[in-house]
């Protein structure tokens, strides 16, 4: 049975926190590095529901995509949401470590995990880390369809494929143009069309997208955009994160009990569509 701090230099073998962006908050927001860990729980939100859900498992450690506090804080009392978070968490034994974009640009990371769902074929980082010889880590990845697919066929696989939110896929560009090449890229990725672009792919399937970002880019180009919900772009990773810690756990024989939300955190929770009008 292993120890926090154990499970924890494993995790950070996996996403240093080195890797992470300056301006993010990630590794172990609560936990005693000697306890004993024998049932790990990876979820996208580090929401009250979630945290619940872990205490009903009989989790001794949380793993989460998303930082509790991204901005810090200066306090932790509960009267607030995320100060009721760190007190149930404290309460029940159960540790928190947050892998963010040093999972993100991990290799394997987020956008392996969101292209995996897909069945796209990895070509390369849409964004390649200087740092890395490889030149396999970086944000976001460049994919190949196995067949050509039109973007309305592209946008049901993602819909089929992805965990349902009230979302969807919303897509710009010519429904019935063929997409054999597509950027792909978990969580916001409005930030990112330059490098789409300059990659040459007929299609960019990412969440957030912008009115006027993405407006402007579909002008610039016949370039394709198909709009998921954050939550559901990287929701794959989850399961991805768990296979890599249950082959650790077999490794080293520590007989760890990993498990994957299924919780929906998407904030959105209804979705009317609009019906036509005629003057």
């Amino acid at each position: 049975m292993p120890r926090l701090s154990e499970v924890i230099a494993a995790l950070e073998n996996l996403w240093p926190a080195e890797r992470a962006e300056s301006w993010d908050a990630v590794g172990t927001v609560v936990g005693d590095p000697d306890q004993e860990v024998t049932r790990v729980l990876f979820a996208v939100d580090p929401v009250q529901e979630i945290v619940d859900e872990a205490v009903k498992l009989g989790a001794d450690l949380l793993v989460t995509h998303h930082p509790l506090y991204l901005r810090g804080t200066t306090t932790v009392a509960a009267t607030h949401f995320k100060g009721r978070v760190v007190h149930t968490l404290i309460k029940n034994d159960i540790a928190l470590h947050v892998a963010h974009t040093n999972a993100d640009t991990a290799d394997p990371g987020v956008s392996d995990a969101l292209a995996g769902a897909l069945d796209l074929r990895v070509v390369r980082p849409l964004v390649p880390d200087p740092a890395d010889p490889s030149g396999c880590r970086g944000l976001g990845r460049v994919c190949e369809l196995d067949h050509p697919l039109t973007v309305r066929e592209l946008a049901a696989r993602a819909a089929e494929r992805l965990p349902a939110t009230a979302q969807g896929i919303r897509v710009a560009g010519d429904p019935e143009a063929v997409v054999r090449t597509v950027a792909v890229s978990g969580g916001s990725g409005d930030s990112l069309f330059d490098q789409v672009r300059a990659a040459g792919v007929d299609a960019f399937l990412t969440a957030d997208l912008r009115h006027h970002p993405a407006s402007e880019a579909v002008a610039h180009s016949p370039l394709a955009l198909l709009d998921a919900a954050h939550w559901a772009t990287e929701w794959p990773w989850c399961e991805l994160a768990a296979s890599q810690l249950d082959e650790i756990s077999d490794r080293h024989g520590w007989d760890l009990r990993v498990h994957v939300s299924k919780t929906v955190t998407d904030p959105w929770t209804a979705h009317a569509a609009s019906t036509t009008t005629t003057s």
